[in-house]
């Protein structure tokens, strides 16, 4: 019975000393870690897709002390099982040892999330903590995640020409590294997550639906082949998502992040209803139609944050109502080498603070020179109860139209910056993204109507019509 009693006294005292020495809550640490701060209260990424990892970000920790701290060791609450990694100052192991931080001096700690696979097809959350411990006491610092598993769309193959050299992309500057798509197997309960380029190869359709999300990595590209179509079917509540894979602190408004979705030359009959497009290099490249039917039809979408174009369409046909296209270094829509484009409630703002802009938001031109010669293809453009304007005091429509050709430019009730209907529609915040009209807005009820809108279009018998069918600059 002693022996019995005294194996219980042990036990206590070992439990009693590992709790003195384990690291307590932060109101109980010592003297002289009370004077050190970190630069933010912790540390949270937003989704991180398994087998991708985070982009490395860093805190500061100070020391506003008059002595010197050092810690015997700065480590991971989840040692070697954590799904984050630590840089210290430099010192990138596991566990730093014998880290001091002089007084009014700080150090860098740089932080790193890689999550493993699972079967969650909804977003879990990741936790661990940075423990600064000294002799007896230490300081946690909160880490948090939020991990997503997803459906990797990576290179397989390059093309090549006759004699085996790779054809280099000349935007990017890279091979045409792609992946063909299994269209008839496409998940709908995951994330899609494209390296490289994805191929809607001939004859195949990829239908998304409401909720579906794309996320793409540096340069990616949906490419929708000859013959292909690709038809997007959102709702308000769950539009289709075509974003960067990183959504961390400014990433997430950050424009040029991936390639863009691109309707190359002979796919046909593409549909695009309630989605979300943004942060690439250009939003939709959209080329040649091959029949009488449009190339794009895209209603109830926001294509926003992009270097280049929001929708740059090539001797396309295009039909867009309700669509808000913004913030772009170039144009927010730009038409080029002719094709048939009709544009109905839909606002094109720009706003862009990344540069200067040469041309107006909307961009129209059938005129090509290239190498002395002038190239001039048919164009015929209709808007519509739209609003283009933005920051250019210069005015927010170029047109560069040869009549040489059968051209027609026709702009009713629309307000345009520079042109006919010149008023400014009193965006709530458009340096901000949001590009709601004002209760006084002269422009209500023309434009893009956001979803969550209630208010039906109105005419308020203020009709501005402008037919061009020869060169005009507004």
């Amino acid at each position: 019975m002693l022996k019995r009693v005294s194996y219980i006294i042990l036990i206590s005292g070992v439990l009693l000393l590992a709790m003195m020495t384990s690291c307590k809550k932060d109101e109980t640490y010592a003297t002289e870690l009370a004077q050190l701060e970190f630069s933010c209260d912790t540390m949270a990424f937003d989704t991180v897709f398994t087998q991708m990892g985070t982009t490395t970000r860093q805190f500061k920790v100070y020391n506003r002390g008059s002595e010197a701290v050092e810690f015997d060791a700065v480590t991971l609450a989840g040692s070697y099982n954590s799904r984050f990694r630590l840089n210290v100052d430099g010192d990138t192991s596991m566990v730093a040892r014998n880290v001091t931080v002089a007084a009014g001096d700080s150090i860098f700690v740089f932080v790193r999330a890689n999550i493993c696979p699972n079967l969650a097809t909804e977003p879990f959350l990741i936790e661990d903590a940075i423990l600064f411990q000294s002799e007896h006491h230490c300081r946690r610092f909160p880490l948090t995640a939020y991990g997503r598993n997803a459906v990797y769309h990576v290179p397989t193959d390059t093309i090549h020409f006759a004699d085996g050299t790779p054809v280099i992309d000349s935007t990017f500057g890279k091979p045409y590294a792609y992946s063909v798509i299994d269209c008839d197997h496409w998940r709908h309960d995951l994330p899609h997550v494209i390296v490289g380029y994805a191929v809607v190869d001939s004859r195949q359709k990829l239908q998304l639906r409401a909720g579906d999300e794309i996320y793409f990595h540096n340069d990616a590209v949906l490419w929708v082949y000859d013959s292909a179509t690709l038809h997007v079917q959102g709702t308000p509540e769950k539009p289709v998502l075509f974003t960067s894979v990183r959504q961390d602190g400014r990433y997430k408004t950050l424009p040029g992040q991936w390639g863009y979705v691109w309707l190359s030359m002979g796919s046909k009959d593409n549909v695009i209803d309630h989605a979300r497009i943004e942060n690439a290099y250009i939003g939709l490249r959209i080329d040649s139609c091959v029949n009488h039917n449009p190339t794009l039809t895209i209603s109830n979408t926001q294509v926003t944050n992009h270097v280049v174009a929001g929708l740059l369409g090539q001797g396309a046909t295009i039909l867009a109502d309700n669509l808000l296209v913004a913030n772009c270094g170039q144009a927010t829509v730009a038409m080029r080498y002719g094709g048939d484009y009709r544009l109905s409630h839909c606002t094109l703002a720009d706003y862009w603070r990344m540069g200067i802009r040469t041309f107006g938001s909307l961009f129209i031109t059938n005129v090509l020179e290239y190498g002395g010669v002038r190239y001039l293809w048919p164009m015929n453009i209709q808007l519509s109860d739209c609003i283009v304007y933005g920051s250019r005091a210069e005015g927010e429509m170029y047109v560069d139209l040869d009549d040489r050709v059968p051209v027609m430019l026709t702009i009713s009730h629309s307000l345009v910056r520079g042109g006919v209907w010149d008023e400014d529609p009193k965006f709530v915040d458009p340096m901000e993204g949001d590009y709601h009209l004002a209760d006084d807005s002269p422009a209500q009820g023309i434009g893009y109507q956001y979803p969550d809108s209630s208010d039906p279009p109105t005419q308020d018998g203020r009709l501005k019509a402008v037919v061009i069918n020869h060169i005009h600059a507004i």
